[in-house]
């Protein structure tokens, strides 16, 4: 990443981060007993700094403490952020009640005892969304799609496509992870397996420890196996990533486009994040489409999705895109909306077909509220 652009990035993360942690520790603090606020302030910034302390370390030297840091890390971000909601809540309720009172008058003699109970009920109620959010990972949904497309594919009548994205295989979704979701794919019995970018999480080194590709190596589909760089391919190491990917049985397409039995195209862009993080430019749709057979169907794979007219204009057929994770931890899903024309699941436009997929793994907690984990099983009707 240029140097520039990483100091402004990483400082408005970790000052968004900080001031957040600050908030929600002080409550915390606010309602916890005398005698046990020193121990109680060392846990909460030992779990505050767990998770950048270990993916810091996981950089120099992979072990159980890193392994551990980044666990005990990824879940107080989930602790962080609903705890943080919580007593948002909590304080505009109090800040309304001191203009309009409706609160029932308490005698200042129940007050701590009020306190204890709504601070009890809140840490009950984000534990149990906590656990019901980490169930949910391990459920991995299959949606099944039918589309059609208006053109002649050489000898095909269709294609069964099985997409996956955003896997983040690392630290948190290692070997084990990766087994369960080849196991999903395999039995679909693809014509093709497609990966919309975010593959890899972040550094590879967890995933080198843990031998993850020795998984993908088992899937398997009659035109091949096809990947495109996501936003944290490039935060981990592009290079090394794709590499990676590349010999363990995933072509990494980087805005390329390639002709698939002579008769249907991929296209695989470069992220948007290579700007950002090496200063080049990823090439134009336009320039990628140039030259080739638009009378054959034609798919398109872009992790981030934005623009979806370029993808019309350019006369596309199917796009496919990861990177909303529909939110992850609810209600985010609600302010995706408002950034993204898809944020997640199928849409039309004119002769372009999308799909948005919220992803198979996460990023950060491994906790989902609101989002499903999914693998994306599309068989394409060709038809004149």
């Amino acid at each position: 990443m240029r140097t520039n652009q990483a100091i402004i990035f990483f400082a408005i993360v970790f000052s968004i981060y900080g001031l957040i942690n600050f908030y929600v520790i002080r409550k915390i603090l606010s309602v916890i007993p005398d005698n046990y606020k020193n121990i109680s302030l060392i846990l909460l910034i030992f779990f505050a700094l767990s998770y950048i302390a270990g993916r810091v370390l996981e950089n120099y030297w992979v072990s159980y403490l890193s392994d551990f840091l980044i666990w005990c890390g990824s879940f107080w971000i989930a602790v962080m952020f609903y705890s943080f909601f919580f007593i948002i809540v909590i304080d505009l309720l109090r800040l309304i009640n001191h203009f309009l009172p409706f609160f029932p008058d308490i005698p200042n003699k129940n007050l701590i005892n009020v306190k204890n109970f709504i601070a009890i009920s809140g840490a009950v109620l984000i534990f149990i969304i906590i656990a019901g959010g980490y169930l949910t990972t391990k459920i991995i949904n299959v949606r099944h799609y039918e589309i059609f497309i208006n053109k002649k594919a050489g000898n095909l009548n269709s294609l069964n496509i099985v997409m996956a994205s955003d896997l983040h295989l690392g630290t948190i979704n290692g070997q084990k992870f990766a087994y369960k979701i080849v196991d999903k794919i395999n039995k679909l019995k693809p014509d093709l397996i497609l990966f919309a970018g975010d593959i890899i999480d972040e550094d590879i080194k967890p995933v080198l420890k843990d031998n993850v590709g020795k998984a993908l190596y088992e899937l398997k589909a009659k035109y091949g196996i096809y990947g495109i760089t996501g936003n944290h391919e490039y935060i981990g190491g592009v290079k090394e990533a794709v590499n990676y990917l590349n010999a363990h049985n995933i072509k990494m397409l980087q805005d390329t486009a390639i002709l698939i039995n002579n008769s249907f195209y991929i296209i695989g862009r470069e992220d948007r994040s290579i700007d950002r993080f090496t200063g080049k430019k990823r090439k134009k749709l336009s320039e990628l489409v140039n030259g080739i057979d638009k009378s054959l169907p034609i798919i398109l794979m872009d992790h981030q999705p934005f623009h979806l007219e370029e993808a019309e204009e350019n006369e596309i057929d199917l796009q496919l895109s990861g990177h909303t994770h529909n939110g992850q931890l609810w209600p985010l899903n609600y302010l995706l909306k408002k950034i993204y024309e898809l944020p997640w699941g199928y849409k039309r436009k004119g002769n372009t077909h999308y799909y948005v997929s919220c992803g198979a793994g996460g990023w950060g907690p491994p906790v989902r509220l609101g989002s499903v984990p999914e693998i994306v099983n599309i068989k394409i009707h060709f038809v004149e």
